[in-house]
């Protein structure tokens, strides 16, 4: 060999070493923490564990709200590379365009992660996996499902894309739902694919159940009728709610509109649960507490009788009148037909705080307490006992405001006999204490003069059910317009306790703006409330009662009955 070529093989020898060192050098050094984790990632590898959600049941055992193994698709825009194929391949899995998976990568290039699609479902998922396309990660999460869907929607609430809740029970109970997640070291091949578990770093903490007082069954019949009921009178939205009268349970609560909670569209202005933050005017649902008021004075009973004649009277300058001139009518009587005048006359002779006092201690202008979001205050102040006219307003259930499950509670301490009791709707092991905030014996009386009510002589005729004594009380308020109220917008109100002969449930249906023709609480709310009782007391097992109702006494003649003089202006 020349001694040039020998120096020439030679020098590109040295060449090639002093490029490969500069190399290495330059990897070693500069590159070394990313080439560390390229490394690691095609080795050992920390993934997580999710915790599952904790699951929510009705009363029986039905499942409300679960959670479903599902996954979600991810890379890393810095280092993935796919070509056409893969894109269109990874497009066909999650129901994408090739275009728009390009654009998610693409327009993240700057970012080392990203979510392709969350909650993708076994099958797609396996679709994925057999592609094997490197860069693309398949991480498992939770997706919740609820079985009821619409039907308990507002009770149960909504989680969000990460799986927190946001509504009903789900946000109220957030911190012992929510599982948390665990940890473990996987061995991954270069296409990031986990061949091998190899250690468990910490395990998952799974969330806790949450067992709730809501019986599905009831749900159903509720919402069923509900629904009907908005459709039919056209109108704007509806609440109901059914309470144990034993125990202050809620065995159903039901709203319209509702939603899907599977699905997440038209979520918006649906969510809200009108059953708890919603409040209105209650009308004559509040007149039982009147009389109730009346009779703890010792003055009056059931059979007392009150003139109304001519129909009408003046407080000033307001204009209280009925319907017709009823001329005189018991106490029972004045329930029965949903005389203003009556209930005017009887609050003005009444102390200027009675009917006021007896409403505090129903409940109403107070929380409830129950364990749902957004429990609305709802209106009753004191400041309505400095005039005359606020006060006769206040008896028949003007001048004030109340949510339906404030009234719920109030009528509840009818049905049990003048105990206010907890409302609940989670269950609990720790029985309920009742305080004692009436007499045993006046409630008794309210309740049977209540009765008359659903008789056919009553406004609620349509409450009554075949084979059961039922009591309840009509409601129809004005809607407060921009120019005061509106004559030709209503909110229809039904409250009934069944069997009065021994309580077994208490129930409250609102009906706001009905349209089609019919908006008094008689013919909007009493039927739905004798559609849903009697399916419910059957399903429970409540035996019907053996006699008719005895409601003779009540409907006695003014003639035969008592008459207290009632004053024109009242007393205070």
């Amino acid at each position: 060999m020349k001694p040039w070529r020998h120096y020439l093989v030679l020098g590109t020898f040295l060449l090639v070493g002093v490029g490969l060192s500069v190399r290495v050098l330059y990897l070693g050094v500069t590159e070394r923490d990313f080439l560390q984790q390229e490394g690691d990632e095609r080795s050992v590898h920390e993934e997580v564990i999710p915790g599952m959600r904790g699951m929510i049941y009705d009363r029986n055992g039905e499942p409300l709200a679960v959670s479903t193994p599902v996954f979600a698709v991810t890379t890393n825009p810095k280092l993935a590379k796919f070509n056409d194929s893969e894109l269109q391949q990874i497009a066909d899995a999650l129901g994408y365009t090739k275009n728009a998976v390009r654009k998610k990568v693409e327009g993240n290039r700057d970012k080392g992660f990203v979510y392709l699609k969350r909650r993708l479902g076994w099958v797609k998922s396996n679709e994925l996996k057999q592609l094997k396309i490197s860069h693309l990660k398949l991480e498992p999460e939770y997706q919740r499902y609820y079985p009821a869907g619409e039907i308990a929607a507002h009770v149960v609430g909504i989680t969000n894309i990460d799986g927190s809740g946001i509504e009903g029970l789900e946000s109220n109970f957030e911190a012992s739902l929510r599982g948390h997640a665990g940890s473990k070291t996987v061995l991954r091949d270069r296409k990031k694919n986990s061949i091998r578990d190899l250690d468990y770093l910490s395990s998952p903490k799974y969330g806790e159940d949450l067992n709730l007082t809501i019986d599905l069954r009831l749900q159903f019949i509720a919402y069923r009728e509900l629904k009907s009921a908005v459709n039919s009178h056209q109108a704007a939205s509806g609440s109901l709610i059914m309470l144990d009268a034993k125990t202050g349970e809620v065995l159903a609560m039901v709203n319209q509109p509702s939603f899907n909670p599977n699905s997440r569209g038209r979520l918006q202005n649906r969510m809200r649960n009108r059953a708890v933050v919603d409040v209105y005017e209650p009308g004559s649902t509040i007149k039982p507490f009147t009389a109730l008021a009346a009779l703890e004075t010792g003055r009056y009973t059931p059979e007392t009788v009150i003139d109304t004649a001519p129909g009408y009277f003046w407080i000033g300058n307001k204009l209280i009148e009925d319907p017709i001139n009823r001329k005189s009518l018991t106490l029972g009587q004045a329930i029965q037909k949903s005389s203003q005048v009556a209930f005017a006359r009887l609050a003005l002779d009444l102390e200027p705080d009675a009917v006021f006092d007896v409403l505090v201690r129903a409940g109403l202008g107070n929380y409830v307490g129950i364990e749902l979001p957004g429990e609305a205050y709802g209106k009753l102040s004191s400041a309505q006992l400095r005039y005359e006219v606020e006060r006769a307003s206040l008896a028949y259930g003007y001048g004030l405001n109340v949510s339906p499950i404030q009234l719920a509670q109030a009528y509840l301490t009818l049905a049990s006999h003048g105990l206010r009791l907890p409302i609940s709707i989670v269950k609990s092991d720790v029985a309920q204490v009742g305080e004692r905030v009436f007499e045993e014996q006046a409630t008794k009386d309210v309740l049977a003069m209540m009765e008359m009510v659903t008789a056919r002589e009553g406004t609620a005729f349509q409450a009554a059910v075949a084979g059961y004594r039922v009591a309840g009380k009509t409601g129809t308020a004005r809607m407060i317009g921009v120019n005061g109220y509106d004559d030709e917008r209503h909110i229809a109100w039904f409250a009934g306790v069944a069997p009065v002969s021994d309580p077994k449930v208490v129930m409250i249906i609102v009906i706001n703006e009905a349209k089609a023709g019919r908006s008094g609480g008689g013919k909007v709310a009493a039927p739905v409330f004798a559609r849903v009782a009697e399916r419910s007391l059957r399903l429970l097992g409540v035996a019907p009662d053996k006699l008719a109702p005895e409601m003779s006494k009540m409907a006695v003649s003014s003639s035969q009955g008592s008459v207290v003089p009632v004053g024109f202006g009242g007393r205070g």
